[in-house]
């Protein structure tokens, strides 16, 4: 990279070590994604690794809080591949406006923000100033599949 040069998403990602998965196909009733007045609604995505399984457990128990924040890290990979097959670049977000982490955790957990800080600072890394949303962390008494972690977000995009 050059001094002066602008960095893409798809350049920062490289940077970091990390490529866009392949995205889930829904499970249910519902569409990965929906636009919407010049903005992109995600459907809540979990830690599915590359073999399509997903992390599971309760956070506290079966799960570290460094697990989870990598999973929460996992979890916006896959909302940004998402993002990109929506999209079709990266390039066009404008801004991540708010995100939703939703943490499986036992009722004594009470880390939740440092878990989704896994997805927070995924998004800080890859968008800058643009990747600085809004932003709830909450615990839920169980999720789909038991996934130890699932995300939802809205990002603001051109064209």
């Amino acid at each position: 990279v050059s001094p002066g040069e602008i960095l893409t998403p798809y350049d920062r990602l490289k940077q970091l070590g990390l490529e866009l998965p392949t995205p889930a196909v829904p499970v249910a009733n519902y569409v990965p994604f929906v636009f919407a007045n010049g903005f992109l609604y995600l459907s809540g995505q979990g830690p599915r690794k590359a073999d399509g399984s997903q992390h599971t457990g309760k956070v506290g128990a079966d799960v570290s809080l460094e697990q989870a924040y990598l999973h929460a890290q996992l979890t916006g990979l896959n909302l940004l591949s998402v993002a990109h097959l929506a999209l079709g670049d990266l390039g066009r977000v404008r801004r991540v406006v708010k995100v939703l982490g939703m943490v499986n955790g036992i009722p004594t957990f009470a880390d939740h923000p440092k878990v989704i800080n896994g997805c927070s600072d995924l998004f800080v890394n890859v968008f800058g100033d643009a990747g600085k949303h809004a932003r709830s962390a909450v615990g839920m008494g169980s999720l789909p599949g038991n996934i130890s972690v699932e995300i939802e977000v809205i990002f603001q995009v051109d064209g």
